[in-house]
């Protein structure tokens, strides 16, 4: 059984943007499964950097449609972005040049909850302006 599993209420109505949240869910996957099973630190190095590209990949999709849908938070939105974007970074500078100790299962929790959090709450508030201009398919 998977770490994470995808379920309904996750989705935002958008087929690319549901693709892609699964995506993210299945690399966190990953990453708890490194992690449980002791993988080695560049098995690690190697699943974060998925991870920060993958995430860099997903929210620049994410944002060039709230250009074109108007959405009216995007600019709030992009800055939630942003500021994940600069942690995963800070996260992965960390262990890849060994001065975070390891890469705990709390950081997968913390993870999980953040992606949680930000689909059901942050995400869902985008999906009638993208539905509404016609994005939503």
């Amino acid at each position: 059984m998977p770490f994470i599993g995808w379920n309904d209420r996750l989705s935002v109505g958008i087929a690319s943007i549901d693709r892609e949240h699964k995506e993210l869910i299945a690399i966190l996957n990953s990453l708890y499964d490194a992690i449980r099973a002791g993988a080695t630190r560049d098995s690690l190095s190697e699943t974060l950097s998925r991870l920060d590209a993958y995430t860099r990949f997903h929210f620049t999709n994410e944002e060039a449609l709230f250009t074109q849908s108007a959405y009216p938070d995007a600019e709030k939105h992009r800055l939630e972005h942003a500021n994940t974007v600069a942690w995963l970074a800070e996260l992965r500078r960390k262990y890849e040049n060994g001065t975070a100790a390891g890469l705990p299962l709390e950081i997968v929790n913390y993870l999980k909850d953040w992606l949680f959090d930000h689909i059901l709450a942050t995400d869902q508030k985008y999906t009638p302006y993208l539905h509404a201009a016609g994005l939503c398919c």
